[in-house]
C-alpha cells in the first residue's frame, strides 16, 4: 500500500495555531485504502465562472453541515455575469473550513485545492502552504489554456509543483466518459464535471451523499435526464476515488458535538440570516414587513429570499431605481408596516436624501447595507468594511442615525432584531452594516426558540394626546414619550389623528411647519438627544488575565479573523484583551472606560482606520489603525502577527 503524506502530517499551518491544530491519526484500512483521523481540513475549489464552484462548494458545505462539523465558507467570484473564460479575472474560487471543534475563519490556506483549469492553479497556488494536495484537471492543461495565463510550459511537467501532493485527474474525460449512455453532447456532459469533483471529494472526506442527489434531482426537476446526468458524473467522482491507486488515503473528521450546545442546527448564510431576521422581527411585532429594494450586488438575496414568504404577511417591491425603492419603504413606514430597504454602498448614497427625510420624519425604517469594495462600482462581489462614515454621517444636515453591525452570518439574525427594536421604539431610521463576506459566507445556526424572541409589539396612537388652549383635545404628532424622546406613531386614515408630513422643519409637539431659529435649535439637539439615549448593551470584554495591556477592537465582520488571532497570541504565552462593537452609534455607554484601561488600542478594518478616526475624536484614544482593503477578509496569520507587533512595541 502507498503511503501519502497528508497536510495534517505537516506542521501546524500558522493561520489556524490558536483554533487546534491538525490531528493526523491512522484508522485501519478501509477497502484496502488507509483512514487518517483529521480535527480540521480546509478545501478550495477553483475553476472557471461557468464552472459551478459556488454550486460545488455549497453542496459539499451543505453535507458537511449534516454531518454535525463546524465550519466556515469564503466564497469568492468575479464581478462579470459570464467573466472571461480561462483567463486569472475569470477564476471563481469556494473555500470551506470544516471541523470537529469550534472555528472562526474559512482559513487562511487550503489544505487542498481543486484546480479545474490553468488559470484556477496559477491564481490560486500562491495561498496553498508546501505539502498540500493539489487536484487538477489534466484535461485543461492544453496548449491554448495554458497560454492565455503565462505558461510556456505545463507546470504539471516542469517541477514547479514538486513541493505538493499533486493528484493529475481528467476529470472532463472521465466524467464524459461516465456520461455515455445518456446520449449528451459534449459539451453538455462537460458541464457535470464539477459534480464529478464533487463525488471524488465527498468519497475523500467520508461526506454524505443523499442530500446531494436529492438536491439534483429537485433542481433539474424539469430535465430529467440533466438531473441523473449529474447524479452518475456525482456517483462516478465518488467511485473513481474508491478505486483509483492515486488516491490512497481518505480522511474522517468527526462531527463537532463538543462545540454546539444542544438545539437545533442548520447551515445559514449572512443574507439568510438577515432575511429570517426581519421576518422574525414582523411576526414579534405583529406588524406587516415591507421591502422596497432595487436589486444591487451583494444584497440582492435578500429580496429574493424575502419575496418567497407572503405567507407571512412579507410583500416586497423591486423598484425601478434606489431612490424609489426607499421611497416606498419610507411610504408603508408612514402607513404602519415594519419597512425595511436593501443596498450595497452605492445604493446608500442615492437613498441618502430619503434616510434625511426618515430622520425628520422620526419612523422607524430598517436601511440594510450590504458592504462592497469601493469606490463607484468598485469590487461588487469583493467584501470591504467602508461605509461606516457614510452611514454616520452621508447626509446633509444634523441627521444621526443609529447602526448596528452584525460579527458573523448567523449573528445577522440577532443583529436585525435588535436593529429592529431600536426602530421601532425609538421611531428612527437604523443602519444595519453587514458585508459582501458575511452575506455569502455561511456556519451552523442554532434555530432559536420562538418563546424566546423579544417582544417587539409598539402602540399605535389612538386618540387625542394634548390640550389646546381653547381646552380641546387635539392630536400632536410630535408630542414626545419622555423616556424615549419618540413620537406618537398614528396609522393614515385614524379618525382625528390627521397630521402633516414632510421635509420641512417641524415645531417641537405640534408638528406645525416652522422656521424658528430656537425650535430648529431645540429639534436638532433632541433628535440627537434621543439616538444618543438609545439603551445598547455595555460593552463585553474578553480580558482572561485582567492585566492585559493592549485592547483589540473590532466591529463587524472581522470578528472571526480577530478571534482567531488573538487565540494564536495567548496560546504563544502573550496577553492581550478583546472586545467587539455591534453597536456603532451610539457606542456602548463604558466603552470609554474600557478604553481607558489599556495602554494600547489596536483596531483591525477593512477599510483605512474609519472607526479608529471615531474613537480617537470622541474618547481622544491613541487608537493604532491596521488597515486592508484587498477586497477579501483578514487572515489570521496578518493579524496575529499585528497583534504581537502592537504588544512588543
Amino acid at each position: 500500500m502507498t503511503s501519502q503524506v497528508s497536510p495534517a502530517e505537516q506542521a501546524e499551518p500558522a493561520d489556524q495555531q490558536g483554533e487546534r491544530g491538525l490531528a493526523g491519526e491512522r484508522g485501519a484500512p478501509d477497502g484496502g485504502k488507509e483512514v487518517r483521523r483529521l480535527d480540521r481540513v480546509i478545501i478550495r475549489f477553483a475553476g472557471d465562472s461557468g464552472d459551478g464552484m459556488q454550486l460545488t462548494g455549497d453542496r459539499f458545505t451543505s453535507e458537511t453541515a449534516s454531518f454535525g462539523n463546524d465550519l466556515s465558507t469564503l466564497p469568492n467570484f468575479p464581478a462579470e455575469i459570464r467573466a472571461p473564460a480561462g483567463t486569472l479575472p475569470g477564476v471563481s474560487s469556494f473555500q470551506l473550513h470544516f471541523a470537529d471543534h469550534d472555528i472562526l475563519t474559512p482559513g487562511d490556506a487550503p489544505d487542498v485545492l481543486v484546480a479545474m483549469n490553468p488559470a484556477a492553479l496559477k491564481a490560486n497556488l500562491g495561498d496553498v502552504p508546501r505539502g498540500a494536495e493539489i487536484i487538477v484537471n489534466t484535461d485543461e492543461f492544453t496548449k491554448r489554456p495554458m497560454a492565455k495565463v503565462g505558461y510556456e510550459r505545463s507546470p504539471l511537467e516542469d517541477g514547479s509543483l514538486d513541493a505538493y501532493q499533486v493528484h493529475p485527474v481528467p476529470l472532463t474525460t472521465l466524467t464524459i466518459e461516465a456520461l455515455k449512455e445518456f446520449g449528451l453532447s459534449r459539451k453538455e456532459a462537460e458541464r457535470s464535471k464539477n459534480m464529478f469533483a464533487l463525488g471524488l471529494l465527498s468519497w475523500m472526506y467520508h461526506r454524505p451523499t443523499e442530500n446531494t442527489e436529492t438536491f439534483l434531482r429537485q433542481k433539474f426537476a424539469k430535465k430529467p435526464q440533466i438531473a441523473e446526468a449529474n447524479v452518475a458524473a456525482f456517483r462516478a467522482g465518488w467511485n473513481f476515488g474508491e478505486t483509483t491507486e492515486d488516491f490512497a488515503v481518505s480522511y474522517e473528521v468527526a462531527p463537532a458535538a463538543t462545540a454546539f450546545p444542544a438545539g437545533t442546527y442548520r447551515n445559514i448564510s449572512g443574507n439568510l440570516a438577515l432575511s429570517y431576521g426581519l421576518i422574525a422581527a414582523s411576526q414579534q411585532a405583529d406588524l406587516p414587513l415591507f421591502l422596497g429594494s432595487y436589486p444591487i450586488t451583494p444584497a440582492s438575496d435578500i429580496l429574493h429570499e424575502l419575496s418567497k414568504h407572503k405567507n407571512f404577511g412579507v410583500r416586497t417591491f423591486q423598484a425601478e431605481d434606489e431612490i424609489a425603492g426607499i421611497g416606498a419603504a419610507l411610504g408603508a413606514a408612514f402607513g404602519g408596516a415594519l419597512a425595511v430597504t436593501t443596498t450595497s454602498g452605492p445604493g446608500v448614497a442615492l437613498k441618502s436624501e430619503t434616510i434625511g427625510l426618515a430622520v425628520s420624519l422620526e419612523l422607524p425604517l430598517l436601511v440594510i447595507d450590504i458592504q462592497r469594495g469601493g469606490p463607484s462600482t468598485g469590487l461588487p462581489t469583493k467584501t470591504e468594511q467602508a461605509d461606516l462614515l457614510q452611514a454616520m454621517y452621508g447626509r446633509n444636515g444634523e441627521a444621526p442615525v443609529p447602526i448596528v453591525a452584525p460579527r458573523t452570518p448567523a449573528d445577522c439574525f440577532d443583529a436585525t432584531l435588535d436593529a429592529a427594536r431600536i426602530a421601532l421604539t425609538y421611531r428612527t431610521p437604523v443602519f444595519v452594516l453587514s458585508d459582501g463576506y458575511l452575506a455569502n459566507g455561511s456556519e451552523p445556526w442554532r434555530v432559536p426558540e420562538v418563546d424566546g424572541l423579544p417582544d417587539l409589539r409598539v402602540q399605535f396612537a389612538t386618540g387625542p394626546n394634548h390640550t389646546a388652549e381653547d381646552g380641546t383635545e387635539v392630536f400632536w404628532p410630535y408630542k414626545r414619550d419622555p423616556q424615549t424622546l419618540a413620537r406618537p406613531w398614528a396609522v393614515p386614515g385614524t379618525p382625528g389623528l390627521e397630521h402633516r408630513i414632510g421635509g420641512i422643519e417641524k415645531q417641537d409637539g405640534s408638528g406645525n411647519i416652522s422656521y424658528d431659529p430656537a425650535n430648529h435649535d431645540h429639534m436638532v439637539r433632541i433628535r440627537q438627544a434621543k439616538v444618543d439615549g438609545i439603551e445598547v448593551e455595555e460593552l463585553a470584554v474578553d480580558d482572561p488575565t485582567g492585566d492585559a495591556r493592549t485592547l483589540v477592537l473590532g466591529w463587524g465582520s472581522t470578528y472571526g479573523p480577530i478571534t482567531a488571532a488573538v487565540r494564536r497570541v495567548r496560546r504563544a504565552g502573550d496577553r492581550i484583551a478583546q472586545a467587539h462593537l455591534r453597536h456603532l452609534n451610539p457606542f456602548p455607554a463604558n466603552l470609554g472606560a474600557v478604553l481607558a484601561r489599556y495602554d494600547k488600542v489596536v483596531v483591525p478594518e477593512m477599510n483605512l482606520g474609519q472607526l479608529a478616526t471615531l474613537i480617537r475624536a470622541k474618547y481622544l484614544v491613541d487608537a493604532r489603525s491596521f488597515t486592508q482593503v484587498r477586497g477579501l477578509p483578514f487572515k489570521a496569520e496578518q493579524l496575529a502577527t499585528a497583534l504581537k507587533e502592537a504588544i512588543d512595541d
